[in-house]
């Protein structure tokens, strides 16, 4: 099989990859309440290397949701990848946020609740999410642990429990401190992914279409741990290293970037492993990607 080519049925009974991908990206997320977070980066990839899509002033979520949207009504055939967590944990507990009547059934229903709580927050900022009297319960925030955020690490998805038995270190979405948090990613992307309304498919909550692009959470762990990166060591910061890892995933050196600091990097590697990835039809099929698992939590391309 050829890049973009995958097996048969999925275990969810959703259409598994019978088809082609010609075009690749990959959109490092950040979910910084500001007007062009820093943390926002897009790479594509047609032929050859993976480029870095740069926009003057910086990237804006508004302005990646204009580009999402655009790439839709093209029709482009193109397999992208988000890295954000587009739900919260819902298989341990059966619920998003257990003890509240008004918690959302399903992902799509969470999006836009969501969506509409931070309707009056800029920036396609989640402000007023976790500031949310019944909603704050759940988060760790700075000073301020919810009562229900649990022990440890937090609540993690299905996918994120087989990521941490993988060797990874995934985060809980519920938590919202420190370096390493994704809630705040999590809960911008939920706005992103409702305001696209359906246009674009989103896998594995909607079925692979036969044509047109196709959205896919990422982990951009993944892809630099298949570009050869070591453990501890997968932030890339220097031309060399970001070529050498390139060159693990079949690609050839880059086009020079203006700076190389980890959100370029890791969308220009992880543009270059979707390449390769596309076309492993176990990806599309994971152990443990149920229906429930698909319509509530979705899963993270990559994880098996």
């Amino acid at each position: 099989m050829g890049p973009g080519d995958a097996g048969p049925a999925s275990r969810t009974g959703r259409t598994a990859l019978t088809r082609r991908f010609t075009r690749f990206a990959a959109i490092d997320w950040s979910g910084q309440a500001v007007a062009r977070p820093k943390g926002l980066a897009v790479a594509e990839l047609v032929d050859g290397a993976p480029t870095l899509v740069e926009r003057e002033g910086g990237w804006s979520r508004g302005a990646i949701l204009e580009r999402l949207a655009a790439l839709a009504d093209e029709g482009a055939d193109m397999l992208i990848g988000l890295d954000l967590s587009p739900a919260l944990p819902f298989v341990d507990r059966g619920s998003y946020f257990p003890g509240w009547d008004a918690s959302p059934g399903d992902a799509r229903t969470l999006w836009a609740m969501v969506d509409a709580m931070a309707t009056d927050d800029p920036h396609l900022a989640a402000t007023s999410v976790v500031a949310h009297d019944e909603l704050s319960r759940h988060f760790r925030r700075h000073r301020a642990c919810g009562d229900l955020f649990g022990a440890g690490r937090g609540r993690l998805r299905v996918c994120e429990e087989r990521q941490l038995a993988a060797g990874l270190s995934p985060t809980s979405c519920f938590n919202l401190v420190g370096a390493a948090q994704v809630g705040k990613s999590s809960l911008t992307g939920m706005r992103v992914l409702h305001r696209l309304g359906g246009r674009l498919p989103i896998w594995p909550f909607d079925p692979v279409p036969e044509r047109g692009p196709v959205l896919v959470e990422i982990y951009t762990t993944i892809a630099a741990r298949a570009a050869g990166v070591r453990r501890g060591l997968s932030k890339l910061r220097d031309a060399a290293s970001l070529d050498a890892a390139l060159a693990v995933l079949g690609s050839p050196p880059h086009v020079a970037i203006k700076r190389y600091d980890d959100h370029a990097t890791d969308a220009l590697v992880s543009a270059a492993w979707l390449r390769g990835a596309a076309a492993d039809a176990g990806l599309w099929q994971p152990e443990g990607l149920t229906s429930e698992v698909a319509r509530t939590e979705g899963w993270t391309f990559g994880v098996q």
